[in-house]
């Protein structure tokens, strides 16, 4: 009993939640080494989906609708980055985009030099806009994760020139 007590004793930075963190980080790491950047994307990106789907259904389900309006979009976007320690805020909204900003990420140090984890915000931010508002492209202006000291993603709400212009993800609603 005393070898608990001592092992619990020790100031590990170690939680579930740093567990959790740090094995995203290396799965992610592990795939951009061996598959390369484009294709670890890829594969966070179809978890992105997911993800999207399924925090879209807890929302509308929540707020007892089958579809979210634009005003509720940017809302639900700000509420979910910001439950998860994502602390996104609304910078800019109108019936063309919505553009968010960050300070800090999930992920916090774990997302530094692993960009394909940014999938994650792109596609569940693509995935609940399209779903409710038909369209998406998600264009992630700066990041945390390549340098930056903040986040800033534009959320296309139409296609036109400014869309078009853009690099960045598409997604389509059913």
């Amino acid at each position: 009993m005393a070898q608990a007590t001592a092992m619990q004793q020790l100031n590990l930075p170690l939680n579930r939640d740093i567990f959790l963190r740090t094995l995203i980080r290396e799965l992610a790491g592990t795939l951009e080494e061996v598959v390369g950047y484009e294709e670890a994307a890829g594969y966070i990106s179809l978890v992105g989906q997911h993800m999207g789907d399924w925090l879209n259904s807890l929302y509308t389900k929540e707020l007892g609708v089958t579809t979210l309006n634009r005003q509720q979009v940017g809302e639900v976007l700000v509420d979910l980055k910001q439950r998860i320690h994502g602390n996104f805020s609304i910078v800019e909204q109108n019936n063309g985009k919505i553009v968010l900003q960050s300070t800090s990420c999930p992920f916090e140090d774990k997302v530094l030099d692993r960009p394909s984890m940014c999938m994650m915000t792109s596609n569940v931010f693509g995935v609940i806009t399209a779903a409710n508002l038909g369209y998406a492209k998600v264009v992630l202006e700066e990041t945390i994760a390549t340098g930056c000291g903040r986040c800033r993603v534009v959320v296309h709400l139409e296609h036109g020139p400014a869309a078009e212009a853009a690099q960045g993800r598409e997604y389509y609603g059913n």
